[in-house]
């Protein structure tokens, strides 16, 4: 007999977004999304912990919950998680994030990765974006950004903030600040809130359409000899610094 927990999943996961994890639930969750089903393999052990961590959504998982073995659990992701709690939730509407990112004036700046290919690291970025309350993050070339192993990385933070792919040419309005060695010291310079934070590859670093739409190069202090850092990292660091003058 089929379980009806695990035919109702299937039936909403092929248009929704797996939120894997409690603290990607819990995220999401505080930031407004719409989440149509939340299982756990141990109700108990999951609220437990809500109670400890996420007392503000307490009440929301209680009523939320299904406990479910962990057989049909395990159907559900492509690996358990230590929480042992998965969901779906409702993708945002792509016109309102666009409509977001494109608003003007501005009072943060958009994150704006470049080709990018690694999927954890396009998560760890979404997670960073999320904390500065940065106004999007904004990916180009054939990363899906909403991919499950990025929504993982991201912690669920992906509904904290917009999140979408686009091309060069569609980017946002604002003055583009792109990191590259061969830029002026971004310790010499204020990011402006309207700033569009560009990044290039892991791999090959800026394309040249990127560059080309570039309004300023912008290089992060780095000891000689050590040739890079992590992508995460950098937009860490371009983004506190923006903070420094902008409060949050």
């Amino acid at each position: 007999m089929t379980d009806p927990a695990a035919a109702d999943w299937h039936r909403l996961a092929e248009t929704a977004v797996l939120l894997d994890g409690f603290h990607a639930l819990k995220h999401a969750l505080r930031f407004g999304a719409e989440v149509p089903m939340a299982v756990t393999t141990d109700r108990a052990a999951a609220l437990a912990l809500a109670a400890d961590l996420a007392p503000d959504v307490q009440d929301t998982l209680d009523a939320l919950l299904l406990e479910v073995p962990e057989t049909t659990y395990r159907t559900f992701v492509p690996r358990p998680h230590p929480t042992a709690v998965a969901a779906l939730a409702v993708r945002p509407a792509r016109a309102a994030n666009l409509e977001k990112i494109a608003r003007t004036p501005r009072s943060t700046p958009v994150v704006v990765l470049d080709n990018p290919r690694n999927l954890g690291n396009a998560g760890a970025v979404i997670r960073l974006a999320a904390g500065f309350g940065a106004t999007g993050v904004v990916t180009t070339g054939t990363l899906d950004p909403w991919h499950p192993t990025v929504v993982r990385a991201g912690a669920g933070l992906h509904y904290a903030t917009a999140v979408e792919r686009l091309t060069v040419d569609e980017l946002p309005p604002g003055p583009v600040f792109a990191l590259n060695p061969e830029g002026d010291d971004i310790r010499g310079l204020k990011l402006p809130d309207d700033a569009v934070l560009a990044f290039g590859s892991e791999r090959t670093g800026l394309s040249p359409e990127l560059r080309a739409r570039t309004d300023h190069l912008v290089a992060l202090p780095m000891r000689p000899q050590v040739s890079s850092y992590n992508l995460a990292t950098s937009v860490a660091m371009a983004l506190y610094h923006w903070s420094t003058a902008a409060p949050l």
